[in-house]
């Protein structure tokens, strides 16, 4: 029997809990919970780091950030680090993109055999003003976030458009050559990532909706010392008032229920070619989004909201209707792909952190599975790290205390224990864990020599910030705009 086919779908910002399937009451997706009715869904999936292009080159690589030094949205991934699709292409196994990368340029030697409509950093340097550290760049004075809500269409939901029709004519023509020969396709879409601006039938979904109050958006609410400096750098709720808001949320709903429109296109053309029983199907996002929650709108952080994403895999050898307790994140993305084309010992071989997918699907859950996110980005004047295991998560700030949650009784993060003395040894344990996997401080002080560098390149802290900021690549063909 000839090997499976691999069709990785991606999306930009798609919270965890926005969907059916993982057990939102009111978001309609009704194709990403097919797909997990017909696979296996983790339930305990993190970005490795939350925000897009380090998530992306983390994906693309199966390394950590600390590893490979893509630090940031300024930092893309230019091939420089082997890909799991230069791996696979050496074996002789072709990958082709549609859509969204985020990586430095267009003529980078990403690893692809074909990359279609490819969507990379602006100007192959990006958001250079995330790099302005200690002290931040000013807050932000106008906020896309904030304005560009509502119904409507966007250059965002124009382009997914486009990808699903390239995505289904490609899926099409492969249909049409009746050969055994399994291919890799990755379809990378760019909603739900703002602005919110959802086509009408999408938006007319939720406009009607009683959608709650994101939690700990009071005024007077207490927020981390770390979690607030993110929130006066990336100040989008200055911005907002509560009829703004209920729009925004409404928005992002709407845009959340276009991108599993545009999903279940893409397996309905799947299924039409004649290929859904021999391909096995990945759905994930490169992180997820505050939405409010903590004042905070965006990502950029390590609570659930923001570092949880939704992982599910559907197919051949895969186990239907299975919910998996293990923690997963996007470096195992890659070894996954290189174990359905069948050749999984070059993971191993190149040292990559994840494990397949296949193989953990069909292992019973195992809880105590690490899962390891970190971040260095823009709203951060020092990094930030995640270790998740068990039912607890542990949040480690670089010279701020750290933060640690039972997510079992306290899914919503709102109860830190971090300073209780019945866990102090739990503490210790996920302290542990994670300087046995880098030195923070060390990490934290080599991505600020970088970026510092990258900084001073372009001309130093004040030209960099009064350019202002950008809320958004360009899609292919336009001009990005810098907001100051």
């Amino acid at each position: 029997m000839a090997k499976p086919n691999v069709l990785y779908i991606m999306s930009d910002q798609h919270q965890q809990k926005a969907s059916g399937c993982y057990g939102h009451e009111f978001s309609k997706t009704p194709n990403i919970d097919a797909l997990a009715t017909r696979g296996t869904r983790y339930s305990t999936a993190y970005t490795n780091s939350p925000i897009c292009v380090p998530a992306r080159a983390t994906l693309a690589t199966g390394r950590y950030v600390h590893e490979t030094h893509y630090w940031d949205n300024s930092h893309g991934y230019e091939g420089r680090v082997k890909s799991w699709h230069h791996m696979a292409g050496e074996q002789g196994v072709g990958v082709t993109s549609i859509g969204k990368l985020h990586f430095r340029s267009d003529d980078d030697p990403v690893g692809f055999e074909y990359s279609i409509i490819p969507m990379n950093v602006d100007g192959g340097v990006g958001d250079v003003r995330g790099c302005v550290k200690r002290p931040m760049a000013p807050p932000l004075v106008r906020s896309k976030t904030a304005e560009r809500i509502g119904p409507g269409d966007s250059p965002y939901t124009k382009y997914d458009h486009d990808i699903m029709e390239q995505t289904c004519a490609w899926l099409k023509e492969k249909g049409a050559q009746k050969t055994d020969k399994p291919w890799t396709l990755m379809c990378s879409f760019v909603c739900p990532h703002p602005p919110h601006i959802a086509p009408q039938e999408f938006y007319d979904m939720y406009d009607k909706v009683d959608i709650p109050i994101p939690k700990m958006s009071d005024p007077d609410a207490p927020l981390h010392p770390w979690i607030h400096l993110l929130q006066r750098s990336r100040n989008h709720e200055d911005f907002l008032t509560p009829e703004t808001k209920r729009v925004l949320m409404a928005s992002y709903y709407g845009c959340v229920s276009y991108l599993d429109s545009n999903i279940g296109k893409v397996l309905a053309a799947l299924e039409e070619a004649g290929l859904r029983d021999n391909t096995i199907v990945i759905y994930t996002s490169d992180h997820g989004e505050n939405l409010g929650a903590r004042k905070l709108w965006g990502k950029n952080c390590m609570y659930e909201e923001s570092a949880a994403v939704p992982l599910i895999i559907s197919g051949p050898g895969v186990p239907e209707g299975k919910v998996s307790n293990t923690p997963v994140t996007l470096v195992d993305i890659g070894p996954t792909v290189l174990d359905i084309i069948g050749h999984g010992e070059i993971a191993g071989q190149e040292k990559l952190a994840g494990e397949s997918l296949i193989k953990l699907s069909n292992a019973p859950s195992d809880p105590n599975r690490v899962a390891f996110s970190e971040f260095y980005a823009s709203g951060s004047d020092r990094a930030t790290f995640l270790i998740r295991k068990g039912n607890y998560k542990y949040i480690h700030y670089v010279g701020y205390d750290s933060e640690l949650f039972d997510l079992d009784k306290d899914p919503e993060e709102l109860n830190n224990l971090a300073t209780d003395a019945g866990h102090v040894g739990v503490v210790t344990e996920y302290q542990n864990i994670l300087k046995g996997m880098l030195d923070p401080d060390e990490m934290d002080e080599l991505a600020y020599r970088d970026q510092c560098a990258l900084v001073e390149k372009h001309g130093g802290r004040e030209k960099v910030s009064a350019k202002g900021a950008i809320q958004g690549s360009p899609v292919p063909g336009d001009k990005a705009e810098y907001l100051s």
